[in-house]
């Protein structure tokens, strides 16, 4: 039997839909056939936008996935009308090398490269944005973000960027590597915070990098 249960719209097939038309689940909008959706005539899953047939798009339009543009065919877009990944801009065909600390780099996306970068940063830093679902909501966030019970949970943004873990020697060396690496942009985006200057040292043919306090307290127990 056909299970309608909490269905505000008209033949609607899945559960929790607002809107009419519905095959999937938690859709607010018309004519979606994914779930999750808040926008109209998707057919993928976690859009906000518009007549997306990709998935986790919040743009419109889009046949790839992970928009927030509109009009894309490729994937990761944040601009417009591109068939590229990636791209931030207008009408691309290329997907751009990564822009790293306010330059571009000679680092391509989805290589092996790419992803150790994102690990390393996610290792260290809280996301700036993480969805909270309803079974973990407080009564006042139920209260501030009216639409909860629609989507089963909010996006809550965190002020603090920075998880508390100290960074390990090396993922700091492959950080202060970078290209085009900056303390103080690396602070203000990640909350990474490696503005205390370090020492490389040499211990058995490996390279460890310690405080210059550290340092010195080394060096003064070799000149006694």
């Amino acid at each position: 039997m056909e299970d309608k249960k909490n269905n505000t719209g008209n033949r609607n097939t899945g559960n929790r839909n607002t809107g009419d038309r519905n095959t999937g689940y938690w859709n607010t909008g018309d004519w979606n056939t994914g779930d999750y959706n808040t926008g109209n005539r998707n057919t993928g899953y976690r859009n906000t936008g518009n007549r997306n047939t990709g998935n986790r798009n919040t743009g419109d339009c889009n046949t790839g996935n992970w928009n927030t543009g509109y009009w894309n065919t490729g994937d990761r877009n944040t601009g417009y009308w591109n068939t590229g990944d990636w791209n931030t801009g207008y009408c691309n065909t290329i997907t751009p090398k990564v822009t790293l600390f306010n330059k571009e780099s000679n680092i391509c996306f989805d290589t092996d490269l790419y992803y150790k970068i994102y690990n390393i940063f996610d290792k260290y830093s809280k996301p700036l944005c993480e969805w909270i679902s309803a079974n973990n909501m407080t009564d006042e966030e139920k209260q501030n973000n009216k639409t909860w019970e629609t989507t089963q949970g909010y996006l809550k943004v965190n002020e603090e960027k920075n998880n508390g873990l100290e960074v390990v020697p090396e993922d700091e060396e492959f950080i202060r590597g970078l290209p085009n690496f900056d303390e103080q942009i690396l602070l203000e985006c990640t909350g990474i915070d490696l503005t205390k200057k370090k020492v490389k040292i040499s211990i058995d043919g490996k390279d460890i990098l310690i405080s210059k306090e550290e340092f010195e307290s080394i060096k003064k127990q070799f000149m006694k």
